[in-house]
């Protein structure tokens, strides 16, 4: 079976906009043991597209085309299949009735533009959109099933479960399983060292290593092609031997973050939280706030970034900046103590250091962070210099604090 991805939009040939729409529907085609042939990127253009049509109809079985289904005039998807097929765009009044109340639910006149949404191809089942306005479709022309979804992966995602997922599990050809193991305080060739040795020889079995800054992910995939519970039994004994190796250097094995673990960790054992933070600018907090449920253990953030700030709100003594400056291990102690002592939380948790790309020295380089974990009767500081830009530094700094905090937890 040929597969064809098609992805419209003149956006995605910019260096701004990446296709990760076509990541996702690969990995959801992989799980039925589908493969995809071809991935084409086109712009908003009547002839380009016009093109790509007309070739993937040659030698697709399915093409899952996305984009281009708005109300703007450069969205024009729907216009050149209809051309391409010659079949005609019929009007939905239903459709349009349905706009027009969700453009009601939030208080606002429907423009006219969004009527071209309404319109479908002549012979298609419509694909209904609960998530925004243009509707999806689904039509055959010959041997090739055609998918048409929006764009926006909050609307293309949901879609393709509900609707089109079913119509290709027709055509699955096996089984297939996956699991991913995330790892915090080792580096790439640290992990490949603890785990040589373990990567499958068995077919349908693989192993792939992912670097990221501040983790590392360890990516499993089994497939059969006639024994539904196999892969997961395949995944499930190499994961538990990486576990072994690699300990409790792995933080999630159910695809969390490391906020989530946090989290999770702070309310199982009933402990609140405040954090300090200078270079990482309130990402820290940013990153435990945005799991659901941390008003529970999440008491307060300050991003104290000046050395006024350290002093007024975290009480941190003037002399000390002084003596050994705000990116050191004894500031960012009375960082993680002030901000613990102020909010009356069970754990401080502080961050300083230099993000760069300017600010570094010879004795204390671009990348250069101290963290510092805060308790009563207790503290634990960590030196790092992290590599790579100035957002790559920021997260591995929260990345560090937290994964700090985990280590404690347990």
């Amino acid at each position: 079976m040929k597969i064809e991805i098609l992805a419209v939009g003149s956006e995605l040939l910019t260096p701004f906009y990446q296709d990760t729409n076509s990541l996702y529907l690969t990995q959801r085609l992989n799980d039925l043991g589908l493969e995809v042939s071809f991935k084409t990127v086109v712009g908003d253009d009547r002839e380009s597209l016009l093109v790509c049509i007309k070739n993937a109809l040659v030698h697709a079985d399915v093409l899952l085309a996305m984009g281009g289904l708005g109300p703007t005039a450069d969205d024009i998807t729907r216009e050149v299949f209809a051309e391409t097929l010659g079949r005609q765009l019929v009007y939905c009044p239903d459709i349009f009735k349905k706009i027009e109340a969700r453009f009601r639910r939030r208080a606002l006149a429907i423009p006219a533009a969004n009527k071209k949404q309404a319109y479908i191809i002549q012979g298609s089942e419509v694909l209904e959109n609960k998530n925004g306005t243009a509707p999806g479709l689904w039509l055959e022309e010959g041997r090739t099933r055609i998918a048409l979804l929006p764009g926006p992966p909050a609307e293309l995602k949901p879609m393709f479960e509900e609707f089109v997922w079913p119509k290709l599990a027709a055509f699955q050809k096996g089984f297939s399983s996956r699991r991913v193991i995330k790892i915090a305080g080792l580096t790439e060739s640290e992990v490949e060292t603890r785990i040589s040795g373990l990567y499958p020889k068995e077919q349908g079995l693989g192993l792939t290593i992912l670097a990221s800054p501040g983790q590392i992910e360890i990516q499993l995939y089994a497939f059969a092609p006639d024994a539904s519970g196999l892969p997961a039994i395949k995944i499930e004994d190499l994961g538990q031997r990486i576990l072994e190796r690699l300990g409790g250097h792995v933080f999630s094995t159910a695809g969390e973050e490391l906020e989530e673990v946090v989290g999770g960790l702070l309310g199982e054992h009933r402990k609140t939280l405040a954090v300090a933070e200078s270079c990482s600018g309130g990402l820290l907090s940013h990153r435990l706030t945005n799991v659901s449920g941390s008003s529970k253990y999440f008491l307060e953030g300050l991003i104290t970034y000046s050395n006024q700030a350290k002093i007024r709100d975290l009480n941190v003594p003037e002399a000390l900046i002084q003596n050994h400056g705000a990116v050191s291990a004894e500031v960012a102690q009375a960082m993680a103590d002030g901000v613990r002592q102020k909010a009356g939380s069970n754990f401080g948790l502080a961050i300083t250091g230099i993000a760069g790309p300017t600010g570094g020295t010879a004795e204390k380089p671009v990348g250069l962070v101290y963290s510092a974990l805060s308790w009563e009767g207790g503290v634990d500081i960590i030196k790092n210099v992290f590599p790579g830009k100035r957002e790559q530094i920021k997260f591995q700094s929260t990345q560090k604090a937290l994964d700090m905090l985990r280590r404690h937890l347990l």
